[in-house]
């Protein structure tokens, strides 16, 4: 998610400035206190008058966040899902390019899987090593002009790292422009045509 507030919070009886970060499975307060609390880890999460309420072992915690209070509670209760973060949605076409597990396959339904060489929204390339970034110019070719490439590879191994990615995509002239986690050990980074050239 990535959002960050400057607020006060009230937490083991002290009241204490610094920024709040609610992020995709957990929020962190950084200041003259340091939090962070997993979603997993919370046991009630209510908003009133612009104060978001966290329950959980070792707190409660209060952050002062004003109208962004309620919106907070909604996005920690109801989390946006992997298919939300990719924007993945019924009706778009995709194509996949490499092996990905069941799981990721499950949740394509509702959308067309192309084949041949039909322009599509979306395309998901597995790398799992440096070598099948090599694909990207021709998959980039396969993109309708507000499309996406994502690219899905290993976090923190020594056969492809973020920079490699970024590089890859940037020959091909696209632009990287988000990145969201595909699991507890891939990362998926986002690329689009550049406005310009569409």
């Amino acid at each position: 998610m990535g959002q960050e507030l400057d607020c006060r919070m009230q937490y083991r009886r002290r009241t204490v400035a610094g920024k709040a970060y609610l992020e995709s499975d957990y929020i962190l307060f950084r200041g003259e206190e340091r939090l962070k609390i997993a979603f997993k880890d919370l046991e009630r999460v209510t908003a009133r008058a612009g104060t978001l309420h966290l329950d959980f072992p070792g707190g409660p915690a209060s952050l002062d966040l004003g109208d962004a209070a309620e919106r907070w509670a909604r996005k920690i209760l109801h989390p946006p899902t992997r298919a939300d973060k990719l924007g993945i949605k019924p009706g778009l076409t995709v194509r996949l390019s490499g092996e990905f597990d069941r799981t990721f396959l499950d949740e394509l339904q509702g959308v067309r899987t192309a084949a041949g060489k039909a322009k599509v929204d979306l395309i998901f390339l597995a790398a799992p090593r440096r070598e099948a970034l090599a694909q990207v110019p021709k998959l980039a070719a396969g993109l309708k002009s507000a499309g996406a490439l994502w690219v899905v590879y290993p976090k923190g191994v020594p056969g492809i790292r973020e920079i490699e990615v970024i590089e890859a995509g940037r020959a091909a002239g696209l632009k990287d422009t988000k990145v969201a986690s595909y699991s507890a050990t891939h990362t998926a980074l986002r690329f689009v045509i550049p406005i310009a050239d569409r």
